[in-house]
């Protein structure tokens, strides 16, 4: 059976958080709630893997995705990932068991995978394109960079990527 209407309200919530902005650099009020989904306290950090993890906080809410998962509400909280680091939602994934794919070995993307950028930078896939890899992310601009000023929609080309974590099977 496949996991991909699931998958794709991982997405759907990503994808209502679009627009969401900073208020000063790396702050706000929204900014604040992605980094409260993280073991890091404050504010004024950079924040792409806080919009990831905030982003699996609230879709483990799900009793659907909680059934994909084989996860209890308890047992979910100390499953999802809580790094305010791109790079450590890697060792966080490596630690559950989950598939971490190198972007050079992977044969297909898939919608909800979350992918590491080799600029220390992450967000969700939001489909299972190939070449181009159309993202949600967080802490990112309009014209490309890991820094910026919201969550926005992305096309990067793939030769950025480092790594990709699939969270559930397709």
């Amino acid at each position: 059976m496949s996991t991909l209407p699931v998958r794709q309200k991982l997405i759907e919530i990503a994808r209502r958080e679009v627009g969401a902005r900073e208020v000063g650099r790396n702050s706000g009020k929204r900014v604040r709630e992605y980094q409260a989904a993280t073991n890091l306290e404050g504010t004024g950090w950079p924040w792409c893997a806080a919009f990831v993890c905030w982003c699996i906080r609230e879709w483990g809410k799900d009793k659907e995705v909680l059934a994909a998962l084989k996860l209890t509400p308890a047992g979910f909280e100390k499953w999802r990932p809580k790094t305010a680091a791109a790079f450590g939602l890697e060792d966080w994934a490596k630690k559950r068991g989950l598939q971490v794919l190198f972007a050079d070995d992977i044969p297909s993307l898939r919608t909800g995978d979350i992918v590491t950028f080799d600029m220390s930078h992450t967000g969700l896939v939001a489909d299972d394109a190939r070449g181009v890899i159309k993202t949600i992310e967080g802490n990112t601009g309009a014209s490309g960079g890991r820094e910026g000023d919201g969550v926005w929609d992305k096309s990067r080309n793939f030769k950025e990527s480092r790594k990709f974590i699939r969270l559930l099977p397709p």
